[in-house]
Formats: C-alpha cells, structure tokens, sequence
C-alpha cells in the first residue's frame, strides 16, 4: 500500500505551489509535512486528498479506493454553526460506507460512542457542536475519523490552537491508528512535536527540500535551505512545463 508520488505539481489558477515532488510514503508510516508558510503544505494533503486537480505528475495509492481515504481540513475550514449535536457528527463517519441515505442501525451508533469514549468525549453526545471548545471539537473529528476505517488519513495542522493535553491524546490516536495498519500523513508547525512522535517527514518549501528519517530530514542545514528558499518565492511566476522548469 505504498504511496507514490511522481512528478507532483499541483496549485491555483494555472500557478504550482508545489514543484515536481516526487517519492513515497510506506505502508503503515507515519509522515509529517512541515515547511515554511506558503511552502505547499495544505496543497499537497488536498491534492492527495483528491480535492485538487493535479497540474503535472500522479500519484498511486497502491490498490486503495477512494472512499478509504480519509481527510481533516484545518479547522477553520469547517463550519461548526450547523444547528447538529456531537453524535451526529460522529454518526457521519459512516457515510463512506452507508451513503447519504444509508440507514443507521443500534450497532452503528454504539460503534460511535465507543469513538467518542476512545476521546474521553462520551459524555458530551448530546451537546450541539457550537458548545464544543476547539480541543472538545478536534477530539470529536477524530471520532468520526475512526469511524471511517480509512487506510490513508490526511490532516492538515490537527494540533492548531489547542491545549497540551488534548494534543498527547490525539497523538496517541494516530500512533494507533498507525500500529493497526493506516498510513498518516500530517501537516505540523510544532517541529518539536514531530522530532518527538513522526518517524518521516517530509520538507517542503515548494520544492521538496528532504523526505526520509525524521532525524536526518530536521537537520539544521536543510531547514535553513528551506527558509532561504521562501525568501527567494516569486507569486506570480510562470507556469512550470513538465520538466521542472518553466515556461516562457
């Protein structure tokens, strides 16, 4: 179930924000993509996601369907003034597999309460979601994430803006998920959170930087040629040809 990317450009309105990356995730790794602002990070989840077309390359997700794939957007992409309370939006982990108008069954909603206790947020089922606080909600996103059984999990900055606790919990989330087979890929700014808890990374400043060991890829030198190359971005530049360079 290896995922590889090859020849990867993908950006908005004819313009890359992410230049020829090409390699692979394993099975069952666990990859943080860390970078500059505006170096691509979000670009490349969407765009392995499905939620952005590619300009050049492909990626293979080594036999995985699509609906096997799951995604979390940052948080502030998602509107929490849905008048839904905590359960249905777990219950929607079942949609991939269910459809719109899938129905649900006894054995359906005790699945999503056993991912709500797996978040320590059980007791809050009933709550409308607007009540949650931003570490209450997150933890109930990765409810519903669990519910999905997807082999691939796409996140983009889940530890954003909340507290310590609720970030050591989530994390153990993923090192579960990993151990029981799922391939995580992570946007993170927290560097120490991803010396300390992602095996891979994956260094992008636009261009891929490093992708290996987390150890050898956070290298003192390898970040500065990341900033260093975020200095030099042009926004409105040409349009890359398909061999890397760019067109005239």
């Amino acid at each position: 179930m290896t995922i590889k990317l090859t020849n990867l450009s993908a950006g908005y309105d004819r313009r890359p924000v992410v230049h020829h990356v090409n390699g692979e995730f394993a099975d069952a790794s666990m990859t943080a993509v860390v970078g500059p602002n505006g170096g691509g990070k979000s670009t490349l989840v969407k765009a392995l996601a499905g939620f952005m077309p590619l300009m050049t390359g492909s990626v293979d997700y080594g036999g995985v369907a699509r609906g096997e794939i799951a995604y979390l957007p940052q948080q502030f992409e998602i509107d929490r003034t849905f008048p839904i309370n905590v359960m249905d939006v777990v219950l929607a982990g079942h949609w991939p597999k269910l459809g719109a108008l899938g129905r649900r069954r006894n054995e359906h909603r005790e699945a999503a309460m056993r991912a709500l206790t797996m978040v320590d947020m059980a007791s809050f089922a009933t709550r409308p979601i607007i009540s949650l606080s931003t570490g209450q909600w997150q933890r109930v996103l990765f409810a519903r994430l669990s519910l999905q059984r997807a082999k691939i999990i796409l996140l983009d900055e889940p530890f954003a803006a909340i507290d310590s606790r609720t970030t050591h919990d989530l994390i153990h989330v993923l090192e579960h998920w990993r151990q029981h087979g799922c391939t995580i890929i992570c946007v993170m700014h927290d560097f120490q959170l991803v010396r300390d808890h992602f095996p891979q990374t994956l260094l992008l400043a636009r261009d891929l930087i490093a992708w290996g060991d987390t150890g050898d890829v956070m290298r003192d030198e390898n970040l500065a040629r990341a900033s260093a190359q975020a200095g030099t971005w042009v926004e409105h530049a040409d349009v890359c040809d398909a061999q890397g360079g760019h067109a005239a």
